[in-house]
C-alpha cells in the first residue's frame, strides 16, 4: 500500500505537470485546428446525422436502462430522485422533466412490442454505435476498420454492460445514502453536489473510453483523457449557456407551448454531438499540438511527396539500432501531423513495402520498418497508387516519365 506522504507527493507532481502543460499549451493553434477540422471533416453535417440517429435510438437505450433499474430493488425506492439528478446533469434543467416523462412513456410502449419490434429497436441502437464508429475513425484518419462482426459484438456488449454498470454505481450510491441519511424526497445540497460530481466523472470516463477504444488505431490514455475533459467541460458550459439563453429569450415556449421540449431537446443533442466530436479532434490532434508541428500544405502531389519522405526516413534508420520508427516518430522526423501520414502508412503496407511490427506499442506506438530494397524497387506502384493511375488516357505520360524504369532510390535522392 502506498504511504499517504508518497501518494500526496505524486498527486502534487501530477498537478504541477498538468499546470505546466496548460501554461505551455498552444491555445491559438488548437483553435485553428478545431476550425479547420470542423470545415474539412464536415462536423456540423455529421453532428446532424448523429442527432437524427440518436433521436431514433434513445428510446431503446432508455428501455434497457429502465429494465436494468427495475432489477435493483434498492435502487427502485430511490429511483425518482436519482433519475432527475442524473438527467439534469446531461440536459438543460428546464426540459429535464418533460424529457424524462416522455422517455418513460415511450419506453413503456416499447416494452410492449413483439420480437420483431424489439429487434428493430436494437438495430436502431446499433446503427447509432456504428455511425459513431465510422465518424471517430474518420477523425483519426483510419481507413481499415474492424470487421463488422467484431464491432457488432463489442457495441452490443457496450449497450448492455454500460447501463448495467451505471445502474450498479447508482444503486450503490442510493444504498449508501438511504442507509446513512434515510430515504428523502430531495437530496441535500452537499449530497446533490457529490452525485453531480459522480455523474461528471462517469461521463468523462465514458468519453475517455470512447476516444481511446473506438478508433481502430493507437490512442494514448493521456490524450483520450484530455479530449474527454474538453468534451465534459464543454457540455457543462453549453448546458448553462443554453439554459441562460432560453431563460432570456423564451421564444420556443411562446411558439411551441407544451411542445417546446422537443425542439430544445433536438438542439441540445446537436450541440452535444458537436462538442463530443470536437473533443475527439482534440484527442486526435494532441500529438501534433504538443510537438508544435504544422501539416504539410495540401498541394497537388502531396501524398506522393509525403510517402517518399516517409520511405526515405525509414530507409535512413533501416540499418540502425531501432530498425524502424513509429507513426509518432515519423511525424516528429518529418515535422508534420501524425494523422497526415497514417493513411500513407496504410497504403505502403498494402503495397507490401512497409510493415508494422507486432510488439508492445508503448507510448508512441509500434514501429514501422521498410521491407523493400530502395535500389531495386521500382517507383511505379507507388506512383500508380498516390500520384497518377495508369490507364489508356495516361499511358503516354507514364511512358515518357519513365516510372517503370525509375527506382525508389533514384526518386528519393
Amino acid at each position: 500500500m502506498t504511504p499517504p506522504r508518497t501518494l500526496w507527493a505524486q498527486t502534487r507532481q501530477r498537478a504541477q505537470r498538468l499546470a505546466d502543460t496548460l501554461r505551455a499549451w498552444p491555445w491559438r493553434q488548437t483553435y485553428d485546428t478545431l476550425r479547420q477540422r470542423f470545415r474539412e471533416d464536415r462536423l456540423g453535417l455529421t453532428a446532424g446525422s448523429l442527432t437524427f440517429t440518436t433521436t431514433i435510438a434513445v428510446v431503446p437505450l432508455f428501455t434497457v436502462m429502465l429494465a436494468l433499474f427495475s432489477a435493483f430493488p434498492v435502487f427502485g425506492r430511490f429511483r425518482k430522485v436519482l433519475e432527475q439528478q442524473v438527467l439534469q446533469g446531461m440536459v438543460p434543467e428546464m426540459i429535464a422533466k418533460p424529457v424524462l416523462l416522455s422517455l418513460t412513456k415511450f419506453a413503456a410502449k416499447a416494452s410492449q412490442l413483439g420480437a420483431l419490434g424489439l429487434v428493430g429497436l436494437g438495430v436502431s441502437a446499433m446503427a447509432l454505435m456504428l455511425t459513431i464508429d465510422h465518424t471517430l475513425n474518420g477523425i483519426w484518419r483510419v481507413r481499415s476498420v474492424r470487421p463488422i462482426a467484431h464491432r457488432v459484438l463489442v457495441y452490443w456488449a457496450a449497450l448492455t454492460l454500460g447501463p448495467l454498470l451505471l445502474g450498479v454505481s447508482l444503486s450503490v450510491t442510493s444504498y449508501v445514502l438511504s442507509a446513512s441519511r434515510g430515504l428523502v424526497d430531495e437530496l441535500p445540497g452537499g449530497v446533490s453536489f457529490l452525485l453531480g460530481l459522480l455523474t461528471f466523472g462517469l461521463q468523462t470516463a465514458g468519453f475517455m473510453a470512447l476516444y481511446r477504444y473506438v478508433p481502430n488505431t493507437f490512442v494514448r490514455r493521456e490524450h483520450a483523457w484530455g479530449g474527454a475533459l474538453f468534451a465534459s467541460l464543454g457540455l457543462e458550459i453549453a448546458q448553462k449557456g443554453l439554459a441562460f439563453y432560453l431563460g432570456q429569450v423564451p421564444a420556443y415556449a411562446t411558439i411551441f407551448g407544451a411542445f417546446a421540449a422537443v425542439p430544445i431537446l433536438l438542439i441540445w443533442i446537436y450541440l452535444s454531438w458537436l462538442i463530443v466530436l470536437m473533443g475527439a479532434v482534440v484527442a486526435a490532434y494532441t500529438p501534433s499540438l504538443l510537438s508544435q508541428v504544422k501539416r504539410w500544405p495540401d498541394t497537388p502531389g502531396l501524398r506522393f511527396s509525403l510517402a517518399l519522405a516517409v520511405l526515405k526516413a525509414l530507409a535512413g534508420v533501416q540499418h540502425g539500432d531501432r530498425k524502424g520508427l513509429s507513426a509518432v516518430g515519423l511525424a516528429r522526423w518529418l515535422r508534420t501531423d501524425p494523422l497526415q501520414i497514417e493513411p500513407l502508412l496504410e497504403t505502403l503496407q498494402a503495397l507490401d513495402w512497409v510493415a508494422q511490427l507486432q510488439e508492445d506499442e508503448g507510448e508512441q506506438g509500434a514501429r514501422f520498418v521498410l521491407l523493400v530494397d530502395p535500389d531495386r524497387a521500382l517507383v511505379a506502384p507507388l506512383a500508380d497508387a498516390l500520384l497518377l493511375r495508369q490507364d489508356t488516357l495516361t499511358q503516354g505520360f507514364w511512358r515518357e516519365a519513365g516510372f517503370d524504369r525509375l527506382t525508389l532510390r533514384q526518386v528519393m535522392s
